[in-house]
């Protein structure tokens, strides 16, 4: 995938989303988390546009948004990267909410709860850790096993100094992460304009 180059979003700290989502003329606060995951704990006033359709669609939400965008993710760097691609469609003003969900839920900011999917980190490292005690495993009976591990040891190590996941990224597609009940990318990015 090519690297846009784009202005650098503006980087805001969890309790900097209070004031965010208390206010009329605040910034537009979007979830890029898959809807799976949103369904499962979410921040009251925030939208659910997920980064598969940021990267789909980037023109119809800039397009969409009323003024200032802050950007939320578990963690950063999805949030990150929507801010990569939002700006380097136009977007003028736009903000990364540091740390993601996780931080406001650190600093005692309120979530909704629901019944949705494992946070994207955790389903990566259920995998990661499965593929690696399997192939640890297996090498008992087929050597060459031992390079499955390897491999995911050098693809987190990779992900880890590149502040990618690739395996977040093909675990993102899978049906139980792309879907939650009602959801629709269209009536997604119209909320946006009516917030």
């Amino acid at each position: 995938m090519a690297t846009l180059s784009a202005p650098t979003a503006t980087c805001l700290d969890a309790s900097s989303l209070q004031e965010l989502l208390g206010s009329p003329d605040g910034a537009v606060v979007v979830d890029v988390r898959t809807p799976g995951e949103y369904a499962g704990v979410h921040i009251e006033g925030t939208h659910n546009v997920p980064l598969e359709v940021v990267r789909q669609r980037p023109g119809d939400i800039v397009a969409a948004l009323p003024g200032p965008v802050a950007l939320l993710c578990g963690s950063g760097p999805r949030s990150e990267e929507a801010a990569r691609v939002l700006s380097a469609h136009g977007a003028a003003d736009v903000r990364v909410i540091d740390g993601g969900i996780r931080a406001w839920e650190a600093q005692g900011g309120e979530v909704v709860q629901g019944r949705g999917t494992w946070a994207m980190e955790r389903q990566v490292r259920l995998v990661a850790g499965s593929l690696v005690v399997g192939g640890v495993l297996a090498s008992v009976a087929v050597p060459k096993a031992k390079w499955l591990a390897a491999g995911i040891g050098g693809g987190l190590v990779f992900s880890a100094v590149t502040n990618t996941c690739g395996m977040a990224r093909v675990l993102g597609l899978l049906p139980y992460n792309r879907r939650a009940p009602g959801f629709d990318a269209d009536a997604a990015i119209s909320a946006l304009r009516s917030r």
